[in-house]
């Protein structure tokens, strides 16, 4: 089966890295279809800014054929309102069984249309990335972008479209409430992780590996977290102040991720190289192995792709309560903060301890339930309305 996905919203598709985009098509491609993305010139470099890759016609790593077209009046226009090069006569070309759509916020979803009116048998799906955590904060935003433009942009798109994905359920509400699409043409399509670095990572002797590095006995009770800490995510240091209040020396922290210089004092006083460490930026390897390492992992602060990356991983979590993002909680692999205090982490973290009933089951749906689910092999299958074969035995 031809299976094209079109990343022509925002920026284009970084090779090698590990957003949905990247992940979907790699999964495609290992489930025997023909894949090609056709995607933007303009990607993302690592410091955050934007950059040219001027290649137009190759094949990734994962042997997807790769098409970056070229932007009308290169930088003249509007990033928003972008035009491309080409877009019909793409489609022409590749002539796909299956379209799958990145983001509907692009003018020239409507030479996609163009094709879709003569070619009425393709399997179109869209997938959706907003909500109002990312998106629509400001009146302009809110009311004319979204409400009147993209919201334009996906009902369009939608008489030809045979699912909407919003991949967290605040995204699903988003769609079905800002742009209009019907509730029976909607779905939850969850992020994950990459089946192949998990079944890397949960390897005993990486355990073994990152505990001697950081000096964790086999025994102790690791509890590791990841991602930027910033201001809006300066709950981590409530959790490195609650692990350092509790009474047990086999209690261990492992923290990870970048921090922005007005917290680095904070989070260097917490650290005393033994009960909790903050080992510094990891990189998409390292983040697999330091999850799969724990016995407990703890997110205090607002959601991340790290929450599903940790539930493919099958560990069990704490994480923050947010409406939208309870899709994490699959059958008990989780447990919610619903306080951003240090008495109810210490709280958690000792119950889970002392219960050892409780958390062995809450481990037991980690690794049977959501670590299934949070599969990007069985993601890919269902985005194009397959569905998983699944032995429970």
């Amino acid at each position: 089966m031809k299976i094209v996905h079109v990343c022509l919203a925002g920026i284009g598709v970084n090779d090698g890295w590990t957003y949905q985009e990247n992940l979907l098509t790699k999964y495609h491609k290992k489930l025997g279809h023909d894949v090609t993305i056709v995607t933007s010139q303009w990607v993302r470099n690592q410091k955050g800014g934007v950059k040219i890759d001027n290649r137009s016609d190759y094949y990734d790593d994962n042997g997807c054929k790769v098409l970056r077209l070229e932007i009308k009046n290169n930088r003249k226009q509007s990033f928003r309102f972008k035009r491309y090069r080409d877009v019909y006569k793409t489609m022409t070309e590749e002539s796909p069984d299956v379209l799958f759509i990145h983001n509907i916020q692009f003018m020239d979803i409507y030479e996609i249309i163009k094709y879709l009116k003569v070619n009425s048998k393709i399997k179109v799906y869209v997938d959706s990335h907003t909500d109002f955590s990312n998106s629509a904060s400001n009146w302009i935003s809110k009311n004319v972008l979204h409400r009147v433009i993209w919201r334009f942009c996906a009902k369009s798109i939608e008489p030809y479209t045979r699912k909407f994905y919003g991949v967290l359920p605040a995204r699903v509400d988003f769609l079905k409430n800002v742009y209009r699409i019907p509730s029976e043409k909607t779905e939850l399509l969850v992020m994950g992780a990459d089946d192949e670095r998990v079944s890397t990572a949960l390897d005993d002797k990486v355990n073994l590996r990152i505990r001697n590095k950081f000096n964790i006995d086999i025994d102790d009770f690791l509890i590791v977290t990841g991602g930027k800490i910033d201001l809006a995510k300066r709950q981590t240091i409530l959790l490195m102040e609650a692990v350092k209040k509790i009474d047990n020396p086999k209690v261990k922290l492992l923290v990870f991720g970048s921090v922005v210089d007005e917290l680095k004092d904070q989070v260097t006083q917490m650290c005393d190289g033994e009960k909790i460490q903050y080992i510094g930026w990891a990189n998409e390897e390292q983040s697999y192995e330091y999850f799969a390492s724990s016995d407990l992992v703890i997110f205090p602060g607002r959601h991340s792709v790290y929450w599903e990356l940790v539930a493919g991983l099958g560990k069990p979590m704490v994480v923050k309560f947010w409406n939208g993002t309870t899709h994490i909680d699959v059958g008990g692999n989780c447990e919610f903060l619903y306080e951003d205090t240090v008495e109810e982490l210490i709280q958690k973290i000792n119950l889970l301890i002392k219960d050892n009933k409780k958390f062995e089951n809450m481990k037991h749906n980690a690794k049977n339930k959501a670590s299934v689910i949070f599969l990007y092999k069985n993601i890919a299958l269902h985005s194009i309305n397959y569905e998983p074969k699944i032995d429970n035995k």
